[in-house]
């Protein structure tokens, strides 16, 4: 095979969409020339943690938002790769909650095994993206900072793998130009530690204020006190912790919410969302979607509608993970290798993705939505030589996460649950969360 392909980015999703094409080849599938472009100096994206904020040492915007003690909040039972179970890994089955340094090892050890990392330039950042009508190629300027040469490269099929939670969505409030404290976004926050004996109020209502939130109550803040715009978390909090309606404006070192109260606070830590940001990009290769499971203008929520020779991988809101990363990245894979075809009328395509939309907004109620990604992983699977694995099971997982998460928000993660790959259950972890505070491998691994 002639074609070249270009991936963009070396983290889940873009290692997914290696192994894909890794795994076609060792059955003596013919495949292209695969280049994947990483900005960073090693894999794993979100991942691969570094103390880095702002720019790193490249002057490049850093892309990590991992913090350093964070543990899955969601059981890895939902996100088990299908081809290479933790047991597999780690050679036992371990705790259904992994801290950081444990998720990275476990990501890591299957492209290690797939020996895919010659496949990837290191240090590179995709500047501009350009596709010529007349030759069917995508031509990349790609910056090796590293070295700092610029130079330009051809390519018959581009897969965006940068993902879409690393460029923040950062609002102002009034007052926080004179706040006496400091203010960050969830972005640039990693370690907890830093706010021990201190107020802190979590701007907003999503996974990252529950999380950030949870973190800085376990290693020690004064207080927690959470806002929200349009509805509560609403779980039992500790007595420390108080969600707030609405922040309104911030004088000094106090917060006043819409109810009428204030709090003073030493410390804002902003998780207001991620923007799906694409600068490598033009207008009519960009992709323009809110976050949400049914992304816009995406044929079977990967092929670009507007250039199907272009493809998007992870850029939905997400339930599962990894196991959907490999789905979408078998399934591009098999029509770039001409095994799945690309309806050529672009009304199909469309009509694709208006049913998926309309599939979505047809409840609001989680579980629907957690059935609705499961669902889509497996008509993914379907079509493709992906294991198939137990999609209903690791659905199972999640309803029964959320209902420990209302049970005890700050104990959820002591539950364990069976591995819809091997079918064997987790053991309960030796240390209950709130108590671990060493989440090293070395002391998560010990039985």
């Amino acid at each position: 095979m002639t074609k070249r392909v270009a991936i963009i980015g070396a983290g889940p999703s873009g290692l997914a969409q290696l192994r894909a094409f890794q795994d076609a080849a060792q059955k003596g599938a013919d495949i292209p020339e695969v280049v994947c472009f990483e900005k960073q100096t090693n894999w794993g994206g979100l991942w691969n943690y570094t103390w880095r904020t702002g720019v790193d040492e490249y002057g490049e915007p850093v892309h990590g938002s991992m913090y350093r003690y964070l543990w899955t909040n969601g059981p890895k039972e939902g996100l088990e790769f299908a081809d290479y179970s933790f047991e597999e890994h780690f050679g036992k089955q371990i705790a259904s909650y992994p801290p950081r340094a444990v998720m990275f090892d476990y990501i890591e050890g299957r492209v290690k095994k797939a020996g895919v990392r010659d496949w990837i330039r290191f240090s590179s950042v995709i500047r501009w993206t350009e596709f010529d009508a007349a030759t069917n190629t995508f031509e990349l300027t790609v910056h090796d900072v590293e070295n700092d040469r610029v130079y330009k490269e051809t390519f018959d099929h581009v897969i965006v793998a940068s993902g879409h939670f690393s460029s923040p969505n950062v609002p102002e409030y009034p007052g926080f130009d004179q706040f006496y404290g400091r203010i960050i976004h969830a972005h640039d926050f990693r370690d907890a530690r830093e706010f021990e004996g201190q107020d802190v109020l979590v701007v907003g209502s999503s996974y990252s204020a529950e999380d950030i939130g949870s973190q800085c109550w376990k290693y020690g803040a004064k207080t927690v006190t959470s806002c929200y715009r349009s509805a509560p978390m609403g779980f039992a909090w500790p007595d420390n912790w108080e969600e707030k309606q609405g922040l309104v404006r911030v004088e000094g070192k106090t917060a006043f919410f819409r109810d009428g109260s204030s709090k003073n606070v030493d410390a804002i830590i902003l998780c207001t969302g991620y923007r799906h940001y694409f600068p490598f990009l033009p207008d009519d290769l960009r992709l323009k979607t809110a976050n949400r499971l049914a992304a816009r203008d995406l044929y079977k929520g990967v092929v670009y509608v507007h250039n199907p020779q272009m493809f998007y991988l992870g850029m939905q809101d997400q339930w599962f993970t990894f196991n959907m990363f490999d789905a979408q990245a078998w399934y591009v894979r098999d029509i770039i290798i001409g095994r799945i075809e690309v309806p050529a009328d672009k009304a199909v395509l469309l009509a694709d993705v208006a049913d998926r939309e309309a599939r979505e907004d047809a409840s609001d109620d989680t579980k629907y939505a957690i059935k609705y990604q499961g669902d889509y992983v497996k008509e993914l699977i379907a079509d493709t030589d992906y294991p198939s694995f137990d999609v209903d099971g690791a659905c199972h997982a999640f309803f029964e996460w959320k209902n420990h998460k209302v049970t005890d928000i700050m104990g959820f993660r002591n539950h364990c649950y069976k591995s819809v790959i091997t079918g064997t259950m987790a053991p309960v972890h030796h240390t209950p969360w709130n108590l671990a505070m060493d989440d090293s491998m070395q002391t998560y691994l010990q039985s």
